[in-house]
Formats: C-alpha cells, sequence, structure tokens
C-alpha cells in the first residue's frame, strides 16, 4: 500500500469535491477516484477528468442528492450505475461498482455490486484499473502502479477475455502503449496473439469509437510501430486502412511531424496511395469533410507543390494560396509543410499575412476603363503583375503598369 499526497491530487480538493465527499461520509458510503485520472496522478500529471467510484446504487445516490438539494444533470449514465451530480459550478460524475454479467463485444449488462475488486477485474488495462481513496491511499488489485513505473501495457487478467468483452480494446491497448511505453516492440507475445486471433470483432465496432482511438494513436508515440503491427495483426482491413498502406512513407512523415503537432489525417496520409483510399477510409470511420478534404489535398499535393529553389523557397506555397478559391487553404497547406518536415517554412507561412490585392475596378473606372469585360482582363493582368513581383507592387506602380499593358 501506498499513500499519495501530492500537489496534483491536493489541487482536486475544490469546494465541490470537499462537499461531495461530505454527503457520502455521512451515508457511509464509499467514494474514490476511479480509472485513468489515478493513473495520471500517479504519473505527476493533472487529470483532465475524473471519475469517481462508489458502493452506493443510483438509487442511493440519487436519494441522498436530492435531499441535500444536488442538481442532477444527465441521465443518460444511470443504466450502467452512472449520476452526475452538479456543485458549486462543476459536474461530478460517479458510478456504482458493477460487474459485466453478459456482454457481446460492443454493449455490456451490468450488475451492481461492493466489491471493489470484481470492479477493477473488469476494466481493460491494469494502469486503468487502479482506485484512489480521497485520503491518498492506493487501491491496486492487479500490479497497475508497478507496470505504470516500468512502462508495461497489460490486460487485466486474460487478454482474450479482456477484448472479447469490448473489442475496442484492442485500439485502447495500443493507444496506452503509445502514451507510456518506453520503447517500440515492448509487447507480451501472448498479449500480441490475443489480439490477432480477436481482430476481426472490430468490424462490428462502429466507425466513429474506432476514429476517437486511432486518432490517439496518431498522435502518440510510436507511431509507425503500432500501425505496422495493426498490419501485421491483420487488423487493418477491419478499422478502414489501406490493405497495402505505404508504411516506409509512413515512417519518413511521423520523422517528419515528430515535433509539428499535425493533424492526425496528416500523419494518416502517408498510408494513402490514391484517392479510393481516402473513400474508403470515410465509409469505415465516418470522418469529418474537413478531414475528408485535407487527406485528399495531402494526395494530391504532396509531391508537386514543394519548395522552389533560390531565395524565395516558400513562394510556390504562397502562390498557391493567393490563387485558391477554397477555405482553409492556409490551414491545408500548413499541415502540408508539415508533412514534408519544412519547419522553417511552417515557421514563415504562419507569420506570413496574407495581403489583399490593392487595386479594384473602381480604380480602372477612375482611369477610363469602362466595360465589365475589360476591367476584369485588366484586373487579371495586374494580379499577375503583383504575383510576379512577390506581392509587392502597391496600387501607383500596379496602375502605372496598366498603362503599358
Amino acid at each position: 500500500t501506498m499513500k499519495l499526497q501530492s500537489p496534483h491530487f491536493q489541487a482536486l480538493f475544490t469546494p465541490g469535491l470537499r462537499s461531495v465527499a461530505e454527503l457520502f461520509e455521512k451515508k457511509n458510503y464509499e467514494l474514490r477516484i476511479a480509472g485513468g485520472a489515478v493513473r495520471d496522478l500517479l504519473s505527476g500529471v493533472t487529470p483532465q477528468d475524473i471519475d469517481f467510484a462508489t458502493t452506493a446504487t443510483p438509487e442511493e445516490m440519487k436519494e441522498m442528492f436530492m435531499a441535500a438539494g444536488v442538481r442532477l444533470i444527465n441521465n443518460k449514465g444511470e443504466k450502467h450505475g452512472t449520476i452526475t451530480a452538479r456543485l458549486h459550478e462543476q459536474n461530478f460524475e460517479i458510478t456504482t461498482l458493477r460487474i459485466d454479467v453478459v456482454t457481446d463485444g460492443r454493449h455490456a449488462e451490468v450488475e451492481f455490486t461492493t466489491d471493489w475488486e470484481k470492479d477493477a477485474e473488469r476494466r481493460d488495462l491494469t494502469v486503468n484499473s487502479m482506485f484512489l481513496g480521497l485520503d491518498g491511499m492506493l487501491y491496486d488489485f492487479f500490479n497497475g502502479y508497478e507496470d505504470l513505473k516500468n512502462k508495461k501495457i497489460r490486460f487485466v487478467g486474460k487478454a482474450s477475455e479482456r477484448i472479447q468483452e469490448d473489442y475496442l480494446r484492442i485500439l485502447r491497448y495500443f493507444r496506452f502503449y503509445g502514451r507510456i511505453a518506453e520503447n517500440p516492440g515492448d509487447h507480451d507475445p501472448s498479449t500480441l496473439q490475443a489480439i490477432k486471433d480477436n481482430a476481426k470483432g472490430l468490424a462490428g465496432i462502429s466507425g466513429e469509437r474506432i476514429w476517437v482511438e486511432l486518432k490517439k494513436i496518431l498522435l502518440g508515440k510510436h507511431v509507425s510501430h503500432l500501425v505496422g503491427l495493426m498490419y501485421e495483426l491483420d487488423i487493418a482491413p477491419y478499422v478502414g486502412l489501406p490493405l497495402d498502406g505505404n508504411l516506409e512513407e509512413l515512417d519518413r512523415v511521423t520523422k517528419n511531424t515528430a515535433n509539428l503537432s499535425p493533424k492526425p489525417v496528416t500523419v494518416l496520409t502517408s498510408l494513402f496511395k490514391q484517392k479510393d483510399d481516402v473513400t474508403t477510409l470515410d465509409l469505415r470511420l465516418k470522418i469529418s469533410k474537413e478531414e475528408k478534404n485535407l487527406g485528399l489535398f495531402l494526395l494530391k499535393h504532396r509531391q508537386e507543390l514543394t519548395r522552389a529553389l533560390g531565395t524565395e523557397p516558400l513562394r510556390p506555397y504562397q502562390d498557391f494560396l493567393m490563387d485558391s478559391r477554397e477555405a482553409n487553404t492556409n490551414s491545408k497547406i500548413c499541415e502540408l509543410l508539415k508533412y514534408q518536415g519544412e519547419e522553417e517554412l511552417l515557421r514563415e507561412m504562419q507569420q506570413w499575412t496574407v495581403p489583399s490585392f490593392p487595386v479594384s475596378g473602381h480604380d480602372l473606372r477612375k482611369m477610363g476603363v469602362s466595360s465589365g469585360k475589360e476591367i476584369g482582363t485588366a484586373l487579371q493582368q495586374l494580379r499577375e503583375e503583383w504575383k510576379k513581383s512577390g506581392y509587392h507592387m502597391d496600387k501607383e506602380e500596379l496602375l502605372s503598369c496598366l498603362k503599358k499593358l
């Protein structure tokens, strides 16, 4: 046993949490911090959100909160035992300890329990199966803390049983491996075998859930190793990846984008060889329109839109942006520069203010150009001159150009 008293842990005790703790204590219901928040606290990280677990049933919690005049919000999680209470402008999500009675690889029917170990047993990975008392006492039934210190990712109990309860856990294994493990390739062979044996189960998981996990994998560590494993273990076809993904290009692009905070699609596009690959991904994962457009943009321009030789390497990108009639072109170009590993040019592009063309049709009318068609042609010619000057010519210079044209 160990007791945690870190500043991160102490910082959780807001007026809201103190009030919640008091209510549970009065009724003699046990309340502990659960899952991912415990893992974060033990790693010295402030958790983004905190889940609580309790021995109280949903009915007992509702009764207790209502008697205390506490507002309850969103009862969607109630059948799984989750009650959300709002105190002092803060939401508290508290779930009754439970056992999964029947699972079909996607959903579970649950039964409530007061046994903390039974609840820990149905969780996916040892590092996610710990509880932390509000006094800082750690409850760790499956050596999760040991695994966390050694940067090991293991399933609770038998890997194949955990996976068959929810096939998405295959991708969660990869996600946490990319977050916690120090080195690629440090897997237990029996775990990988269990993943391979059950890969087909991912076919029944919704695209939206898969995409949430896949995005996190693509932004973690060891990306090319983990995606390579997805191919080796026959996972790729069930999650929308192309059958013959370009793993060498992926390896190159993950190195290019290492410190540049790319979007997940930017990394993923490296696997693609043709437009159909983006379509297949979209059909399976229901990616957003913006994500799909970015994939198609990178696929189309990654080879021909590149730095210029000479003193103005950024010019091709600037010209492309100035000629573009589409929204978001600037951010797409920035993702392309990340893809290509052009760190310097990316910085320049992010600092570049898109200039506005200084001449209008009104200026040309004042100079005696009257027909709409002539104005259109003249404006187009002047835009070309302006572009050649690197967008430096001002209105005067451009209009004096007009006289020569």
